[in-house]
């Protein structure tokens, strides 16, 4: 018996980056308002807010989906996200300004140039902790859950 098991699938999905996402919106809001940092803080956190977590929760759905089409494990599975989320960011900051490509790297709010190394390090990083965090969390939240 496993009613609803895809609601199941998108809640366990949802849990790691909406505790991570409190976290860093307290730290964001510290630095904003405690220390005065001049970058409008508020127009970045919104796509992570709002896009982040729902895509980890339809990432889950989909894994689950696969069932025994899949080829992956949890942790691998979740590592290919960073490659849907950073496309779908580049792409909404470029539309909504505050990013752009330069020659050398991107250019953060006309007033930061970020190395494409940097990127490409970050996004590395990225998997990693994306393959850790879907490995251990959400893998025991499917268990939890009884989706796994």
């Amino acid at each position: 018996m496993n009613p609803h098991p895809y609601l199941r699938a998108y809640m366990a999905g949802i849990v790691a980056p909406t505790l991570f996402l409190l976290v860093a919106i307290t730290g964001f809001c510290v630095a904003r308002y405690g220390f005065a940092v001049p970058i409008p803080i508020e127009r970045v956190i919104v796509f992570p807010m709002a896009i982040v977590p729902n895509l980890f929760g339809l990432w889950n759905v989909f894994y689950l989906w696969l069932g025994p089409r899949r080829h992956l494990p949890i942790g691998l599975h979740g590592a290919v996200l960073p490659f849907v989320v950073a496309p779908l960011g580049a792409t909404i900051a470029t539309l909504l300004g505050f990013l752009a490509f330069g020659a050398h790297g991107l250019i953060w709010f006309e007033a930061l140039m970020i190395p494409y190394t940097l990127v490409a390090t970050a996004l590395g990083f990225a998997v990693v902790v994306y393959y850790l965090v879907w490995k251990h969390l959400v893998g025991f939240f499917n268990e939890v859950l009884g989706i796994a």
